[in-house]
């Protein structure tokens, strides 16, 4: 396995060195995977069958929805199974499509954030032209570029790392597998996937966060000209949910990827990653709901419908 030879599986060391703990964990992080597939896709189908939730708005949020269960499902299913396994491995090619998928996630997440942002400055800043400007066909195609730039960029870095050699060793001290753990297993120079993954991040952190600040100070300088309170509170309601949410994702982010690394993970880098594989994801739906009245609205609309259909 070592010394240059094929490495068919990779060692996934988990969350925790303490094997009492795997049945607690267990049942932990199965209650939140439930909730957060259980939650988005909920956001998914209210937002397909419930023509008054037919608005940009909602079309970006339940492509939020769908990416959160994407950079779920590619990580926690594979965990809660090597917590009840005595040989906690993940093949080659499992790596391989995990990376894929959850670095691909990660990257449209980025610039879906920032689109919603410009959507929200839209409707407050720019009433009057919002649905000439945010058609159902210019939705589709900001979607549409969105997502073909995370999985280019997922592509680069996925096919970019696994040409490298691993042969120091094939123990991930991670719970699945991410790309500056990969890194730190090869016997490849690695220095020019790291400076690609640095430059992106930061291009891609700080190229949509300077969109996202700059469509919420105009909001807000548009907000404080209105001149009723009611009108001021029902202008922030409607960016609240994204507010949240952007900065649940940024700071994490930020704290994950801007702090020194040593390749290999700490309690300290799990615990991040927890919050950003499962914690945020299942938030990311209640925070919609629980904050949106149009939102609750359509879920007692149909569940009303369904009882009655049964009824």
């Amino acid at each position: 396995m070592y010394n240059g030879s094929i490495i068919s599986e990779f060692i996934l060391l988990g969350l925790s060195n303490f094997p009492e703990l795997d049945i607690v964990l267990f049942s932990i992080f199965l209650l939140m995977y439930i909730i957060c597939m259980t939650g988005n896709l909920v956001i998914i189908i209210i937002t397909s069958i419930d023509p008054a939730l037919n608005t940009p708005m909602y079309f970006f949020l339940s492509n939020l929805s769908f990416l959160d269960v994407l950079c779920t499902t590619s990580t926690i299913p594979n965990m809660l199974v090597n917590l009840f396994s005595e040989r906690k491995v993940i093949s080659f090619h499992g790596c391989v499509v995990q990376m894929f998928i959850f670095t691909a996630a990660m990257d449209t997440e980025f610039l879906l954030l920032t689109i919603m942002s410009v959507d929200r400055y839209l409707a407050i800043c720019n009433p009057l032209h919002y649905k000439t400007i945010m058609s159902k066909k210019s939705c589709y195609f900001m979607s549409a570029i969105v997502w073909t730039f995370g999985f280019c960029s997922s592509t680069y870095h996925t096919t970019s790392t696994f040409r490298l050699s691993f042969c120091a060793s094939n123990k991930i001290n991670h719970f699945f597998c991410e790309i500056p753990q990969l890194l730190a297993l090869s016997c490849s120079d690695t220095s020019i996937n790291e400076l690609v993954l640095i430059v992106t991040d930061v291009v891609l952190g700080v190229f949509c966060f300077i969109f996202i600040f700059g469509s919420y100070l105009f909001i807000i300088l548009a907000v404080l000209k209105i001149r009723s309170t009611e009108g001021k509170m029902k202008a922030f309601s409607t960016c609240a949910s994204h507010i949240t949410v952007v900065l649940l994702f940024y700071g994490t982010l930020i704290f994950a990827y801007f702090k020194p690394s040593t390749g290999n993970a700490s309690n300290m880098d799990k615990a991040i990653a927890v919050l950003y594989t499962i914690v945020i994801p299942m938030l990311n739906p209640i925070l919609y709901s629980l904050r949106n009245k149009e939102v609750k609205d359509s879920v007692q609309k149909v569940i009303f419908r369904k009882v009655h259909v049964s009824y």
